[in-house]
């Protein structure tokens, strides 16, 4: 008796995984086309006068130039790299910041866009020349310091060198 109710437990559960994947299969939708067609800016949040990099896939066409174009930088070419499209553009120096939409045209017809955030922000300007820091900058008071110190550790060292071994002048 005890065989048999595990044998109907184990068909049971056999039974109830075979309902399951049957579900997943019936209601997984197929891929369908376009849904590899994609534009990447890298950084998507740059500095104007700087470079990006841009990463596109037309689905089944990257084989074939495509055009990418933005208020942010103007119109870019992409050429097949390694099964993607890619391509790279200085933003201007003197691009107004703010949100600019990238779009992608591949030559089948297909489309794409992603957002460029550019910022404009003023350099940093270096902090006041205050003096100090120590050893910073080479050879001021720090490192005769320094020096000195080192010089003072070795004597004393040497100092209680000759102690222990009881040398005598």
């Amino acid at each position: 008796m005890r065989g048999l109710l595990s044998h109907r437990a184990l068909r049971g559960v056999l039974s109830l995984v075979g309902l399951i994947a049957a579900f997943v299969l019936a209601t997984a939708s197929p891929a369908r086309a376009g849904e590899n067609v994609f534009v990447e800016v890298t950084p998507n949040s740059a500095q104007a006068g700087t470079r990006v990099s841009i990463r596109a896939s037309c689905d089944n066409n990257n084989d074939r130039q495509a055009q990418v174009t933005s208020d942010a930088f103007g119109r870019v070419m992409l050429r097949p790299d390694n099964g993607f499209l890619t391509g790279a553009v200085t933003i201007p120096g003197n691009k107004a910041p703010g949100d600019y939409p990238v779009n992608l045209e591949c030559s089948n017809g297909q489309t794409a866009s992603t957002m460029l955030t550019v910022l404009n922000m003023a350099q940093p300007s270096k902090g006041p020349a205050t003096g100090g820091g120590g050893t910073a900058g080479g050879r001021g008071a720090g490192s005769l310091l320094l020096v000195g110190g080192l010089v003072a550790v070795a004597v004393v060292a040497g100092v209680g060198a000759r102690r222990k071994t009881g040398s005598r002048f």
